[in-house]
């Protein structure tokens, strides 16, 4: 089992107008969860793991964001951790580093203890 502490950090989303142009920004709550989500969601149609082992964790992972968006502790059987740990290595966009909130929850997950 794996446990990381969510941090929350704010980021500025930009807001358009009728036409498409930006008009401003707004803040918005954030964490470790939105980019892992996002990471997940990303990944190409091919690429996206299949079969019933996967479906599984799938399920697993949707229980264990659900739980960790409350608690503010995301816990990870060790395989679900692995998964994540091996898309993160994979797939991680490395423009991301250069943020030091998406850094510092990327870095923290992937030094996470196994209990």
């Amino acid at each position: 089992m794996r446990k990381i502490k969510l941090e929350t950090w704010k980021s500025k989303v930009p807001k358009y107008d009728d036409e498409g142009k930006i008009i401003g920004a707004t803040e918005k709550d954030e964490d470790l969860l939105d980019a892992l989500n996002v990471l997940i969601a990303n990944k190409k149609p091919e690429e996206m793991p299949r079969g019933l082992d996967k479906f599984r964790t799938f399920g697993r992972l949707t229980k264990a964001f659900e739980k960790a968006s409350e608690s503010r502790v995301l816990e990870l059987e060790e395989a679900d951790y692995k998964f994540l740990k091996d898309t993160l290595d994979k797939d991680v966009p490395s423009i991301w580093g250069m943020n030091a909130h998406i850094l510092d929850a990327i870095e923290s997950f992937m030094s996470a203890e196994e209990e």
